[in-house]
């Protein structure tokens, strides 16, 4: 290596990706059923019972009371009409729960053509709720937002996602900001390393694998300071790893009892959703999800 290369290598190892401060203001929800209207009723209080805890003072651009909607299976019939409905109200926060209008809710396969829509089609967040005929939920799932986790495969430089996770995080609740660093993808690379003889494929293999995980350790130490700055009562926690992502994040939200998982679900190179997003919210089914 020579001289310059040295100096370059060594001036983008100290250049780290810093959050920014900039919480969400969540002014107007809406809550979507596909229900009459004394049972929608029903879930919209047990919703504005659970999300109340972070509503009473998580740090929100604005103190205005929040604005509420209810939309109840009567009101719309297709995709289309509740599509525009959302895009007319244009609310901050979308409630719903998965299989909406489906009556394939037993199953574990799929979320349902209105949630693909809502999260792909719109820019507006949804927290995503167990259908309300599923008994099989966790015990803490939709009694608060004390434990919130943001989930990624790329945590540097997600200021959307930590904000609006520290925004839905309860006072004096813990917010995990996961990294799971893709395994089977590292061991793949360094197989190939391991074929090219002038890299010496041990001390390659630490100095990648510390680099790929102190990443997402520092931008979770940029975020800890600029929100402890903001609300110092709330409490935030790295979860960076490698490992198999479907497993891992499985066993990252059980490990932690986890009542609000948030993920990023947009991808700006595909209409499908954004990458493990979509497996994540298929399986992890017990506790309430939001889907930026």
């Amino acid at each position: 290596m020579t001289t310059l290369d040295h100096f370059e290598s060594a001036f983008r190892s100290a250049a780290k990706d810093q959050f920014t401060w900039q919480p969400p203001g969540i002014t107007k929800i809406m809550v979507v059923t596909d229900l009459d209207r004394e049972p929608s009723e029903r879930y919209l209080a047990r919703l504005q019972q659970f999300l109340g805890h972070f509503l009473a003072g998580s740090g929100s651009k604005t103190d205005q009371a929040v604005e509420w909607k209810l939309l109840v299976g009567s009101d719309y019939a297709l995709v289309g009409e509740l599509h525009r409905m959302v895009e007319d109200w244009s609310p901050d926060l979308l409630c719903t729960y998965r299989h909406l209008h489906s009556s394939a809710w037993t199953f574990r396969y799929s979320l349902g053509e209105f949630i693909h829509v809502l999260t792909q089609a719109t820019e507006v967040p949804v927290l995503l709720t167990p259908h309300p005929k599923n008994d099989a939920i966790a015990e803490h799932a939709l009694v608060d937002t004390d434990v919130v986790m943001a989930m990624t495969d790329h945590l540097q430089g997600s200021d959307r996602l930590v904000n609006f996770a520290a925004a839905l995080t309860q006072p004096e609740g813990k917010l995990w900001l996961a990294h799971v660093e893709d395994e089977t993808a590292y061991e793949r690379i360094m197989t190939a390393i391991a074929k090219i003889p002038q890299i010496e494929t041990d001390p390659a293999r630490e100095l990648i694998r510390d680099k790929l995980l102190q990443q997402p350790l520092d931008y979770v130490e940029s975020c800890r300071q600029a929100i402890t700055g903001h609300r110092p009562e709330l409490e935030v926690k790295p979860l960076v790893r490698m490992g198999q992502h479907l497993s891992a994040y499985r066993q990252l939200v059980s490990d932690h009892k986890v009542d609000l998982l948030i993920m990023n679900t947009k991808d700006e190179d595909q209409l499908a959703m954004h990458g493990m997003a979509y497996p994540v919210a298929v399986e992890i089914r017990d506790i309430p999800l939001v889907l930026l």
